[in-house]
């Protein structure tokens, strides 16, 4: 029954990915040239919304999958390790037109491409889990 509710809020997240535009190329790419506030602003509700449901998660303890307590340990700030992934990931992001939602929402809509993306995201996923201890720190 849990999972059936999980897969209920996926196809939500997904019809609100959609009908906010969120997963639109032309619109991540106006977002990228500094020519509308569309996207940051759903990604700063985004991100308002994250805190609000994590810390009405620990408030409520509601359990995890694993059924372990929600939790969150902050990682230590190295701009260089930063900057190198916040680059790597924007460009990304940039060249495909997509993040790692929307990727799945795009599957979902049939896009078949995106089947290469996620391949690709996958193994950079992996190869980082492999080099992390050999990149900066």
């Amino acid at each position: 029954m849990r999972l059936i509710s999980f897969f209920s809020v996926g196809i939500l997240f997904g019809i609100i990915m959609t009908k906010s535009e969120a997963v639109s190329w032309f619109r991540i790419h106006e977002m990228f040239r500094f020519e509308s506030f569309h996207m940051y602003g759903i990604i700063g509700t985004a991100v308002v919304l994250g805190a609000i449901i994590i810390a009405a998660m620990k408030r409520f303890k509601i359990k995890t999958l694993s059924r372990s307590m929600v939790s969150y340990t902050p990682m230590a700030l190295s701009v260089k390790r930063h900057l190198l992934a916040g680059s790597i990931f924007g460009l990304g992001w940039a060249l495909i037109g997509a993040c790692p939602g929307p990727m799945f929402v795009l599957m979902g809509q049939g896009f078949g491409i995106m089947a290469v993306v996620l391949a690709s995201a996958t193994l950079g996923t992996y190869a980082y889990g492999i080099f992390q201890n050999k990149l900066p720190h």
